[in-house]
């Protein structure tokens, strides 16, 4: 990327406002000693987790957009990221939409992915392992290790990155 000098009338310059307290209300004594943060950000996640299911969903099939585009166009530099930010995206929301195992499988592909020196040396047939293994977990509501079946494939996707990542740095 060029960096370009920009003319003043190129760019406007925007200030939010810098006083935010006009924007909350404020709280009586009373109703602050009343407040609980937590209860009240619990409640919030309740209200909301009717639609982790599908934000979930969501998440997966843009994964699977990613390996989609990498089985079309081939391995790049710019497509490998894509399947990072999408597989790192899926881990650091896994926890909080009720997907910990999901969220661990992510984290191992991520773990691949910044491990190998090059985009040639990832492995493709691994890469898609773990695509299907999120997608197929997220399809099937394989939320924590309480499902036998994505806790093993979890534990055999971890073992399999493990010895391809001690064989590449031979």
């Amino acid at each position: 990327m060029t960096a370009e000098l920009l003319e003043d009338d190129d760019y406007e310059v925007l200030k939010p406002p810098s006083d935010l307290r006009k924007k909350v209300r404020v709280m009586s004594p009373r109703e602050a000693a009343k407040f609980d943060p937590v209860k009240a950000a619990e409640q919030a996640l309740e209200r909301l987790s009717h639609n982790f299911g599908t934000w979930m969903a969501n998440e997966s099939k843009t994964l699977f957009g990613a390996w989609d585009e990498v089985q079309t166009n081939g391995l790049s530099a710019e497509r490998i990221d894509r399947l990072y930010q999408c597989a790192h995206n899926i881990k650091g929301q896994a926890q909080t939409l009720g997907y910990p195992l999901v969220g661990s499988v992510a984290a191992s592909f991520c773990h691949l992915i910044e491990s190998v020196p090059s985009p040639e040396a990832l492995p493709l047939p691994l890469v898609e392992q773990y695509v299907e293994a999120i997608r197929a977990m997220v399809a099937e509501g394989a939320k924590d290790d309480k499902n036998t079946t994505g806790a093993a494939l979890l534990d055999k996707l971890t073992e399999v990155t493990e010895d391809y990542l001690n064989h590449i740095r031979k």
